[in-house]
């Protein structure tokens, strides 16, 4: 058994983690976790009001605040699940950070292009040419 007189787990030693000391705050309460739960029902049901009740006639204006609050919402599961910040990890979680919206940005644009030209090159159909198709 170890002379270390903590109350940690037999592990913590070998691994470089003390699960019971000094590092609370970097796993977060119960307050941060109810404030990003709220925050992230509020930022859920924002959007799903403005697309259920067709708030705004341009569904291009929809389309864009949806994406904003979506962007947001990664924003706040990383802060308040994931617990990044810019001290913590020795700067890591700034990367990591800095590569998520790198990604979603990727994504979205890419996705909204996709969107786009599929409906600027997709051929409308009457019922009269579905009849016909082979």
């Amino acid at each position: 058994m170890s002379s270390n007189s903590s109350h940690s787990h037999p592990s913590a030693d070998a691994h470089g983690h003390d699960h019971h000391g000094g590092h609370e705050a970097a796993h977060g309460t119960f307050k941060s976790y109810m404030t990003g739960f709220v925050l992230s029902v509020i930022l859920t049901a924002i959007p799903f009001w403005l697309v259920m009740g067709k708030v705004f006639s341009d569904p291009a204006v929809t389309g864009a605040i949806v994406m904003i609050f979506g962007a947001i919402q990664i924003v706040v599961h990383m802060i308040y699940f994931l617990h990044m910040n810019t001290r913590s990890e020795g700067g890591w979680n700034m990367m990591a950070l800095i590569f998520t919206i790198v990604i979603v940005v990727i994504a979205l644009s890419g996705s909204l292009w996709v969107m786009h030209h599929l409906n600027a090159n997709m051929m409308p159909m009457s019922p009269e040419m579905m009849r016909n198709m082979p």
